[in-house]
């Protein structure tokens, strides 16, 4: 049995520490709010997040992030990647020297783009390799229903890939390990930005063509950029590639596609976020992804979209013409094969 501390008590978070204790891990949730944190502890729910859920009694929770990380030696980042360097200055000292570090994060920090991984690393100044990403279709409500669901755990060390399996492998949940930190990391960032064209489409009320064709050439986006950094072609046919895509990009328990097609309908971003009271990382993320392009000579069209739109102002309807007046070019360009 490990002992398992999951810093961040939203959706994915809890949902995540619940499949810990389901499979028989010492598990506590660290909540920023000592009122979220007394309701974990005495109701065994989380309403705000994941209304309907009951949590395991074994399932602890605290608002104090020395008392969560106390012994742990399994530490998972489940704070959003806005902020976390600053989390990470605050309580970072308290993780103990050896311990294996969970990252959660689907996001790149805009100001150095940087990916979660490496946020972590750098901040906590720890060999990058004790850093495992875990990536995958993993909708947080569907998991914390326990339905069967899968995901990936990565990194160059499998090892600690191998403890981050056994230690979330609840009877529901199966998880792959994969050497492929760079390109599971990658997939997991770009696929927000898809589910957000993914949705302004369906807000604009295109069909299934349309949902398959931003699909298919935001998984050609993805892969571009993944390979360019160093991650495998293969990663982006699994489960934390087209798997976590096609998740994303098509249900509507998923965030970034929520946003999306509220933006297809024509409502303003600021009033939507003000709306949520969940982050939808692809927003602030496509910023910096589309800036680690730029800075690699990768084509991301979608990308770029998105960004126009959510970040410039730009009608998505206009992005749907751009999009299909550029100039033809072959089906599969810019990844070796």
């Amino acid at each position: 049995m490990r002992q398992v501390a999951v810093m961040g008590a939203g959706s994915w978070g809890t949902a995540f520490g619940m499949m810990c204790a389901d499979a028989g891990q010492a598990t506590t949730l660290w909540a920023r709010r000592a009122d979220l944190a007394q309701e974990i502890a005495t109701e065994n729910t989380n309403a705000g997040y994941l209304p309907d859920v009951q949590l395991p009694e074994a399932l602890h929770a605290t608002d104090d992030p020395t008392e969560a990380l106390s012994g742990a030696d399994l530490v998972v980042l489940a704070v959003p990647s806005v902020g976390l360097a600053d989390q990470l200055a605050q309580w970072g000292g308290d993780i103990a020297p050896d311990a294996t570090l969970v990252s959660l994060i689907k996001g790149v920090d805009v100001a150095s783009m940087r990916f979660g991984s490496q946020v972590i690393a750098e901040t906590l100044d720890v060999d990058p390799n004790r850093v495992v990403v875990v990536s995958g279709p993993n909708l947080a409500k569907e998991c914390a229903a326990r339905q069967p669901s899968a995901t990936v755990a990565a990194s160059p060390d499998l090892q600690r890939a191998e403890r981050v399996q056994a230690a979330v492998m609840a009877p529901y949940f199966r998880v792959y390990t994969n050497e492929d930190k760079v390109g599971v990391e990658v997939a997991g960032a770009v696929k927000n930005v898809i589910a957000l064209a993914a949705g302004m489409a369906h807000g604009m009320g295109f069909g299934d063509n349309t949902m398959a064709a931003v699909i298919t050439r935001g998984l050609a986006e993805m892969t571009r950029l993944g390979v360019t950094l160093n991650g495998s072609p293969l990663t982006f046919a699994g489960l934390a590639g087209v798997g976590d895509l096609v998740a994303t990009c098509t249900s509507p328990k998923s965030r970034n596609r929520t946003v999306g097609e509220r933006l297809g309908r024509g409502e303003a971003l600021d009033d939507i976020i003000e709306s949520m009271n969940m982050v939808a990382e692809g927003v602030k993320s496509s910023r910096a992804i589309l800036g680690l392009a730029e800075k690699a000579g990768v084509d991301m069209p979608i990308t770029q979209g998105v960004v126009a739109v959510c970040h410039a102002g730009y009608d998505p309807h206009n992005l749907v013409e751009a999009l299909l007046s550029r100039d033809a070019k072959p089906e599969i360009y810019g990844i070796d094969v």
